[in-house]
């Protein structure tokens, strides 16, 4: 069974995530085992400059990279990332794991992005939309992803 981690820089507070996260975490309990690790934000001031972002983004990246598992494939879900159909995700995740990957870590960033070393370390820059989604939401849309990926590899009505 794989293992898939799923780092999230930021809490999730409020219950209509948390509750659709919670079953998609049910869900997904039958295909692999989920981890999903919080990680703190950087506190920045209202206007924050360059230096301070970068500073932000590079702590965080170091605290993400004490955390990832030896060895897991490491998406990272960026803006600039490329764009996959269901389909192509899931043919993607179905290539890892028969090439013997065990553990998959999918990374959200904060409200300023990731760090470039953690793009520039992932195995797939992922983007789920040239659109800008609430960090909290992009949470439950990548666990109803890997999720709709299970199903379509293993060819059931879920994914129509």
């Amino acid at each position: 069974m794989v293992n898939i981690h799923l780092f999230c820089v930021g809490k999730l507070k409020e219950k209509h995530f948390a509750a659709a996260c919670a079953e998609y975490e049910k869900r997904l309990s039958a295909f692999c085992k989920l981890t999903i690790t919080e990680l703190p934000e950087e506190r920045l001031p209202d206007n924050p400059s360059q230096a301070q972002i970068d500073a932000a983004l590079e702590k965080e990246a170091a605290l993400l990279f004490s955390k990832l598992p030896k060895n897991a494939k490491l998406i990272a879900l960026c803006v600039e990332g490329k764009l996959l159909s269901s389909e192509a995700l899931a043919a993607q995740i179905e290539k890892w794991t028969v090439e013997g990957a065990s553990s998959l870590a999918l990374v959200i960033g904060g409200s300023f992005g990731l760090h470039p070393s953690v793009k520039e370390k992932a195995q797939l820059r992922l983007s789920m939309s040239p659109m800008t989604f609430p960090h909290h939401l992009a949470r439950v849309m990548v666990l109803e992803q890997v999720y709709r990926a299970f199903q379509i590899n293993l060819g059931t009505r879920y994914h129509k």
